[in-house]
């Protein structure tokens, strides 16, 4: 649902509008449908709604409408105008989009974004998105983002700190922890074997040898060779303004940047409105679009839904090869009692109609 003021209603029914020309998996929301139904008349959106009793019916309603698993909203419903009141709901849809994830009722599960300063009014304790559902699943491990577009990766290791915390928090372990989890999921969420990281500087010139700065010398570069050390293909530390041109990023798979900026920068640079955030080390698969409520414009009907469409089709393609994965692991564990079934386009199907839609 994300938050109801602002403009995550407008890009999911522009989301369902371009299903066919964009190639998007079946989705289905978890919202107020009277709501998305006034939002799609105020816009001039011909994106009709129909609301479903389990996921299981998502994928031949999709066909047709939005199908909406219905959530009713008790605070008001002005656009750019949030309601306290409406957080508890907000949170609610967050969960159980969680749960139907966990129970392989939805194969993927795509956010609207969240106004936090009313979940913090409601008594929210969390960071954001990502920490939350860490708790709702359980994790083990801190998760972490990478930010995605097309022709670049980068995953900061440091996230929402002033700039001052984040290189005090800068250490080995937190290096180490995020190129190990973009690794793994660079192999089973993306199908690359072999993922090759690039680790930028912190400092200008990535500190010239110590003249500007150690952080490299004491902490940057032996987080690389621990990383190395386990097998992975890491290069770094590397300048963070000769990391992100056409020619090196051919290179690497994904760049592990060591705050916020040095990875949003270049990634919006690229692409400013195909960026999604996704988040590893989670048991399910979860996307974002990377941006904002966008209050100022909500309920103008003029909101791209260029990143949701982007968010929605890579959680389908790191589902398809989470799902692949799964049953190729399976596949070597029964010696041969189990055989995955393909669809003529060569991916593999689910066991229920329910499990190929995205929430």
């Amino acid at each position: 649902m994300g938050e109801p003021a602002g403009i995550g209603g407008e890009i999911t029914l522009k989301a369902w509008l371009a299903r066919k020309e964009a190639t998007l998996p079946a989705f289905f929301a978890i919202d107020d449908p009277d709501r998305l139904r006034r939002e799609a008349a105020r816009e001039g959106l011909a994106a009709p709604i129909e609301t479903i009793e389990h996921p299981g019916q998502a994928q031949d309603v999709f066909r047709r409408a939005l199908p909406v698993l219905p959530l009713r909203l008790p605070g008001t419903l002005e656009p750019g105008k949030p309601d306290s009141a409406n957080a508890e709901t907000v949170l609610t849809s967050l969960r159980r989009a969680v749960s139907l994830a966990r129970e392989g009722l939805a194969l993927a599960v795509v956010t609207n974004p969240v106004q936090k300063r009313v979940l913090y009014a409601a008594g929210f304790r969390h960071p954001g998105h990502t920490e939350y559902l860490a708790e709702l699943l359980d994790s083990r491990q801190p998760p972490v983002m990478m930010l995605c577009c097309p022709g670049l990766r980068a995953v900061p290791v440091t996230i929402h700190l002033p700039l001052k915390a984040a290189i005090e928090a800068l250490d080995e372990a937190g290096i180490v922890h995020a190129g190990s989890v973009a690794a793994e999921a660079l192999r089973r969420d993306f199908g690359i074997a072999r993922p090759r990281l690039a680790v930028a500087g912190l400092n200008p010139h990535a500190g010239e040898g110590g003249s500007l700065g150690r952080e490299e010398i004491d902490i940057v570069a032996p987080a690389i060779e621990r990383l190395r050390a386990a097998g992975l293909a890491v290069t770094g530390p590397a300048p963070a303004d000769t990391l992100f041109h056409a020619a090196a990023r051919e290179r690497y798979d994904a760049a592990l940047c060591l705050y916020h900026d040095q990875a949003l920068i270049p990634l919006k640079t690229i692409d400013f409105d195909r960026g999604v955030n996704v988040t590893l080390g989670l048991s399910i698969v979860r996307t974002s679009p990377d941006h904002g409520t966008a209050l100022d414009i909500a309920g103008q009907g003029v909101a791209n839904p260029s990143s949701m469409i982007a968010a929605l089709r890579l959680a389908g393609q790191m589902a398809t090869k989470r799902l692949q994965a799964g049953i190729a692991e399976a596949g070597i564990a029964e010696a041969g009692k189990h055989k995955s079934r393909k669809t003529k386009a060569g991916h593999v199907e689910a066991a229920d109609a329910a499990q190929g839609n995205l929430v």
